[in-house]
């Protein structure tokens, strides 16, 4: 039933290529969406303490019936400035949140943001090796870092993170960064990886290779991101569009139409939707 290929991070780990997003999920809702997911055949869900979900994302996956080992579960730090990020303030969200998913582990952990204003990430990230040698994580991460950013963990820490999770769609491809974590032994996670279904999936180029492969714009985006390698969390309530999302292992975009999608990013700095990693401090 399950036809989503494999990544394998850094440190050996099996992480799903594509997986379920809940951001803005509210979680009486979550449960629902979260359980469709996985009766549909994801495997991998993505949440994160400031989504407010991860109670309800927990109750899904208790309630789906599926061996843990089967399934890959994300949440993330939310490393917000109410409160200096120590060690026991790390250690301390880190288990309201297995807490809240009513899980003994995590298959990943995320800083959300670098907040590079507050230069407290390494220390963080200190917390997140002790983190990761407990078992407790089977894998450590990052989301929102830039290439500095990556450096100033590289400097002080042997622990490369395992991931990257970022805003990447045609309309922000983020090649260099693409290639910076190919150097270094990071895998690219998409969020938002279909714009937000705002312009992206009503642009002509994306619409046409959509009718040559009589798949929808969503299908062909999802497609474009898989092909270039990147671990992708498309979001939905809604279970049509989520069998969707998931249906997109029987078809191939060519090298001209990976081409044309690649195109739709030239010189697109401003096409960001969400916020800049450089100014976010919330």
């Amino acid at each position: 039933m399950n036809q989503v290929p494999a990544i394998k991070l850094n440190n050996g780990t099996l992480m799903p290529q594509l997986g379920f997003g809940v951001w803005q999920v509210p979680d009486a809702e979550a449960e629902h969406a979260v359980g469709t997911a996985l009766e549909a055949g994801y495997r991998s869900i993505d949440t994160a303490a400031i989504y407010g979900n991860e109670k309800g994302t927990g109750k899904a996956v208790a309630a789906s019936g599926l061996p843990r080992e089967e399934l890959f579960v994300t949440t993330k730090l939310w490393n917000g400035r109410k409160q200096t990020w120590g060690r026991d303030a790390v250690l301390r969200a880190f288990d309201d949140s297995l807490s809240k998913l009513g899980l003994d582990h995590v298959d990943l952990y995320l800083i959300h943001w670098p907040r590079p204003m507050r230069d407290d990430f390494v220390g963080i990230w200190k917390t997140f090796e002790e983190i990761a040698a407990s078992g407790r994580a089977k894998a450590v991460g990052v989301s929102n870092f830039r290439p500095q950013d990556l450096d100033r963990i590289a400097a002080e820490s042997a622990l490369v993170p395992a991931v990257n999770q970022v805003e990447l769609h045609p309309l922000h491809p983020q090649a260099a960064l693409r290639a910076e974590h190919a150097a270094r032994g990071i895998v690219t996670e998409a969020w938002s990886p279909l714009g937000q279904g705002k312009e992206l999936l009503t642009l002509p180029a994306v619409a046409e290779i959509a009718a040559a492969h009589g798949r929808s714009a969503a299908q062909v985006v999802l497609r474009w991101h898989l092909q270039h390698g990147t671990v992708v969390i498309p979001k939905s309530v809604t279970p049509a569009r989520i069998r969707e999302n998931l249906d997109v292992f029987g078809f191939e975009l060519d090298a001209a139409q990976m081409a044309a999608l690649d195109a739709l990013g030239a010189g697109a700095a401003g096409r960001r939707i969400g916020p800049d990693p450089a100014e976010f401090d919330v």
